[in-house]
């Protein structure tokens, strides 16, 4: 499905001749194709599910938000702009994120479930999060809440 929403947005993109959106959406489906790939070589051949695109495009969103971060820092800005818009392009296709109050309850939850009391319970804590929030969590907050919650 959300594959399907990519080919069409790209589509309607060519149509009405966006540019930005053209080629995010392009490096998108590049990187998708890659992915499909090499799961072939694994024995997929049906290829990536949609909560591993979604995981794919929310690792292309932080790879976005460390080269904002290098190119503010080398003052190039304008570069910094075309990749947070970027970003907004490829949260099109991602369900609605967690805000950080969000983060920091689930993860509250999921230590009180779990009974975790130290940062080696930090595995089970963040398999939990991901078993439930794919695709809505950025699990780098998620991590640092949860280190706050064990210290």
């Amino acid at each position: 499905m959300l594959r399907e929403r990519l080919s069409d947005a790209l589509k309607t993109s060519l149509k009405a001749k966006e540019q930005r959106r053209v080629s995010t959406l392009r490096l998108i489906l590049a990187a998708l194709k890659d992915r499909d790939i090499a799961a072939r070589g694994e024995g997929k051949p049906e290829g990536l599910t949609d909560e591993q695109i979604s995981a794919l495009l929310q690792t292309m969103i932080r790879q976005r938000r460390d080269s904002i971060a290098l190119y503010e820092q080398g003052g190039r800005v304008e570069l910094a702009e075309q990749e947070q818009q970027e970003i907004k392009i490829i949260e099109e296709f991602l369900p609605r994120q967690m805000a950080d109050e969000e983060i920091a309850s689930a993860v509250k939850t999921v230590i009180a479930e779990l009974g975790a009391k130290a940062i080696k319970d930090m595995g089970h804590i963040m398999a939990a999060l991901r078993e439930r929030y794919a695709g809505q969590m950025d699990f780098g907050k998620a991590s640092q809440f949860a280190k706050q919650q064990l210290s």
